[in-house]
This record gives structure tokens, sequence and C-alpha cells, in this order.
């Protein structure tokens, strides 16, 4: 990890990347951050936070994407979402034991802020608008994985992948044309089947028309096709 030369004296409330918690903090809260607040570039690949470590940093994703996954009894990767910009890590330490449930991992380059989570904590029991969009947060990120898990146990693998590719379409990238983070064991994991039987489906996606993908660039050619295998796969 690398510090950003002279972006650490930049003010809080100067920031471009603020997020919409932090939108609503007035000045001297923003100070407050600002004191308590160290800024990262941190290379793609890198392991952020690990899973059963103390927590004692909110960390806020200033840009990139990150993988948050969790490791099953197999030792498995089991991928819960990926984390877009203007986003929080370790959010759930601050409601549980101050520990870390997740790990996190940079599938890009990223720009991150870290926050001492007992400023953090501070600000909302002390704002109540400030808590307001951080539960908000919480509770969008934790309907979102409950449906896509609840759904994906209900699939045949078709279902499956074709939810991972209009995920990617319409929750991370707002395209029909993206790159996909995530190597093809990544997908498999993120899936819930084998390398080999999701490369046979996108294969097959590709035959049929469906998608065009080439390395990990993809373009969807038909989404109602594929949002009908996602519905009855």
């Amino acid at each position: 990890m690398n510090s950003e030369e002279g972006v650490n004296t930049v003010k809080c409330r100067d920031c471009s990347d603020k997020s919409c918690a932090t939108a609503v903090l007035d000045n001297s809260e923003m100070d407050i951050i600002f004191r308590n607040r160290y800024i990262n570039i941190i290379k793609k690949g890198t392991n952020i936070l690990n899973e059963g470590s103390p927590a004692s940093h909110i960390i806020y994703l200033r840009s990139g994407l990150i993988k948050e996954y969790m490791r099953r009894p197999d030792q498995q990767e089991q991928i819960i979402q990926i984390i877009l910009p203007h986003s929080y890590l370790g959010l759930t330490s601050i409601f549980g034991d101050k520990v870390n449930h997740y790990s996190y991992c940079a599938l890009t380059d990223l720009r991150v802020c870290y926050i001492d989570i007992d400023v953090f904590t501070g600000l909302i029991k002390n704002n109540g608008n400030f808590a307001y969009e951080i539960l908000t947060s919480v509770g969008r990120d934790s309907l979102r994985s409950f449906h896509r898990f609840v759904n994906q146990s209900n699939k045949k693998v078709y279902g499956r992948v074709a939810d991972i590719l209009i995920y990617f379409s319409k929750v991370i990238f707002t395209s029909e044309h993206f790159q996909i983070p995530l190597t093809r064991s990544e997908i498999a994991d993120m899936v819930g089947t084998s390398r080999e039987s999701t490369g046979r489906v996108l294969a097959k996606f590709k035959g049929e028309g469906i998608i065009d993908i080439r390395g990990k660039n993809v373009q969807i050619k038909n989404m109602l096709k594929l949002e009908q295998i996602s519905k009855y796969g």
C-alpha cells in the first residue's frame, strides 16, 4: 500500500468523492474525519481486510472495485458481492463484535480512506441523518445479497450464470458491454458450481447469440433472453 502524495492534506469537506452519508455532515464533523483518516492507493490483488481480524478502521472506497468474500469450511471462497466506489467496508463490525466477518480483495487499483472506527461510531451516535444513510447502505447491500443467494439456491446452473451476467451488467457496470473483473474460477465460485460447468454455459450462451465473450470482455446481445433464462432457469 502506498499513500497518495499530497492528498492526505486535502480536507474532507473539499473532497470530490464524498459518500451520501458524509454529504450530510457539517464542516466541524467533516474536520473530525479529516483529523482521523488516512488515504492510500492499494494495488490490484491486495487483500485489504481479513475475516476474523480485529476491526480498528472503517474503509471508504473512493475508486475501484472490491471483492467481498468468506471462506467456507472447505477453505474455498464464497464471494458475497462486488463492492462499488463510494461504499464503506467493515460496517458490520460496528453493529456486531468489532471483528471483521468478511475478507476484502482489490479487483482493480483502489483509492481508499481509512477512518478510525471509534470516530466513525461517534458520528453515527451523534448525527441521526448520518446514521440513517449508513443504515440504509447496510440494509440495501444485505437485501441485495440475500435475494441473490436465495434466488441462486433455487436455480440450475444456466439460471445462476444468467444472474451473474445480469448482475454485472445492471448493478456493477450499468452497461451491456463490460469487462468481468473476476477469473473464471471466481465466477464459478460466485455461481456455486465448477469452473468447467461455468465455461460450458458461457460457451452455450455465446453459441446461441445471447452474449459475445472474448476473454473477460462481455457484450450482452439479447438481454430479454438472458432475463428469461434467469427467471426460469
